[in-house]
């Protein structure tokens, strides 16, 4: 039977096991019917930058399993992944969601709003590829990677990166659009302020500047494995269409859209994800 190896994930290079300060998820373990879980606060390290974030193991495993990194939107934390996580760890797999540095003024990372871009973003998701891939509990062979809103854009660019370290990728409304909508407002460097209120929180230069002239939908084709995306045929805020572009460029995709369901999933259409993204992952581990 396999456990969480406290001292060998400490002794990862990109990682370390800590207490989990204040955060009353963290350290805890959880039950239920189908496997009982643990959940472990656990960091990884990008250069200079502590990323947080928490781990889900499922309890009674006797091989290393499967796994599946969780990133959020913009503005998010690592807990708007709770519900997904909760139920894959009850279904084996183990479950990562973290913070992305300066990625929400609520992050635990470390880092600014006013430093973050999609490309930081890309270089914490990759910082915690290398963590997990060095877990003894994690099968690194099935390692997939689900991301939501701008966290799902980051999930596509990194996988495109990376093709042979990830498995699958499940995308929850990918905000796509937000490089259409930086590039709308800045056409030129010379534009751009130091600081401006994007959405619903201060970004600063570096976050417009990298996405000068950029075309996401010509990069992500270079992910050549099967993706799911999932995406609310009612959601305002990151219309369906920028779904269904990618779905066009994507050599291998399935688009599963959920009726009535906004940007953010809960009750039925949170289910509905949750129900679609398993069916997935059993589909695609080897």
């Amino acid at each position: 039977m396999l456990s969480l190896a406290v001292a060998a994930v400490a002794g990862c290079s990109a990682s370390s096991l800590r207490p989990p300060a204040d955060d009353h998820a963290a350290d805890e373990t959880e039950l239920s019917h189908d496997h009982d879980y643990e959940t472990h606060t656990l960091y990884a390290q990008r250069d200079e930058h502590q990323i947080y974030g928490v781990i889900y193991v499922p309890q009674g495993a006797s091989s290393p399993m499967p796994a599946v990194i969780f990133s959020h939107g913009f503005g998010g934390t690592h807990a708007v992944g709770a519900q997904y996580a909760q139920a894959l760890a009850r279904a084996g797999y183990v479950v990562y969601c973290f913070d992305f540095c300066g990625g929400s003024p609520d992050s635990r990372s470390d880092g600014s709003t006013l430093e973050m871009s999609l490309f930081t973003e890309r270089e914490d998701l990759e910082a915690v590829i290398t963590m997990m891939q060095g877990l003894d509990f994690v099968d690194s062979d099935n390692l997939f990677l689900i991301g939501s809103s701008q966290g799902g854009a980051v999930s596509a660019i990194t996988a495109a990166a990376h093709p042979e370290a990830i498995r699958g990728m499940v995308l929850l409304y990918p905000a796509f659009v937000l490089v259409q909508r930086a590039n709308d407002m800045y056409q030129h460097a010379e534009q751009i302020p130091d600081r401006q209120f994007f959405m619903w929180m201060d970004v600063g230069r570096v976050y417009f500047e990298d996405l000068l002239g950029y075309d996401i939908y010509a990069e992500i084709p270079a992910y050549e494995n099967d993706v799911m995306l999932i995406h609310g045929d009612a959601d305002t805020i990151v219309p369906l269409s920028g779904s269904q572009r990618a779905a066009a460029a994507y050599p291998s995709v399935e688009l599963k859209v959920i009726p009535d369901a906004g940007h953010g999933f809960s009750g039925t259409a949170a289910q509905t994800a949750i129900d679609a993204m398993l069916s997935y992952l059993q589909a695609h581990q080897t």
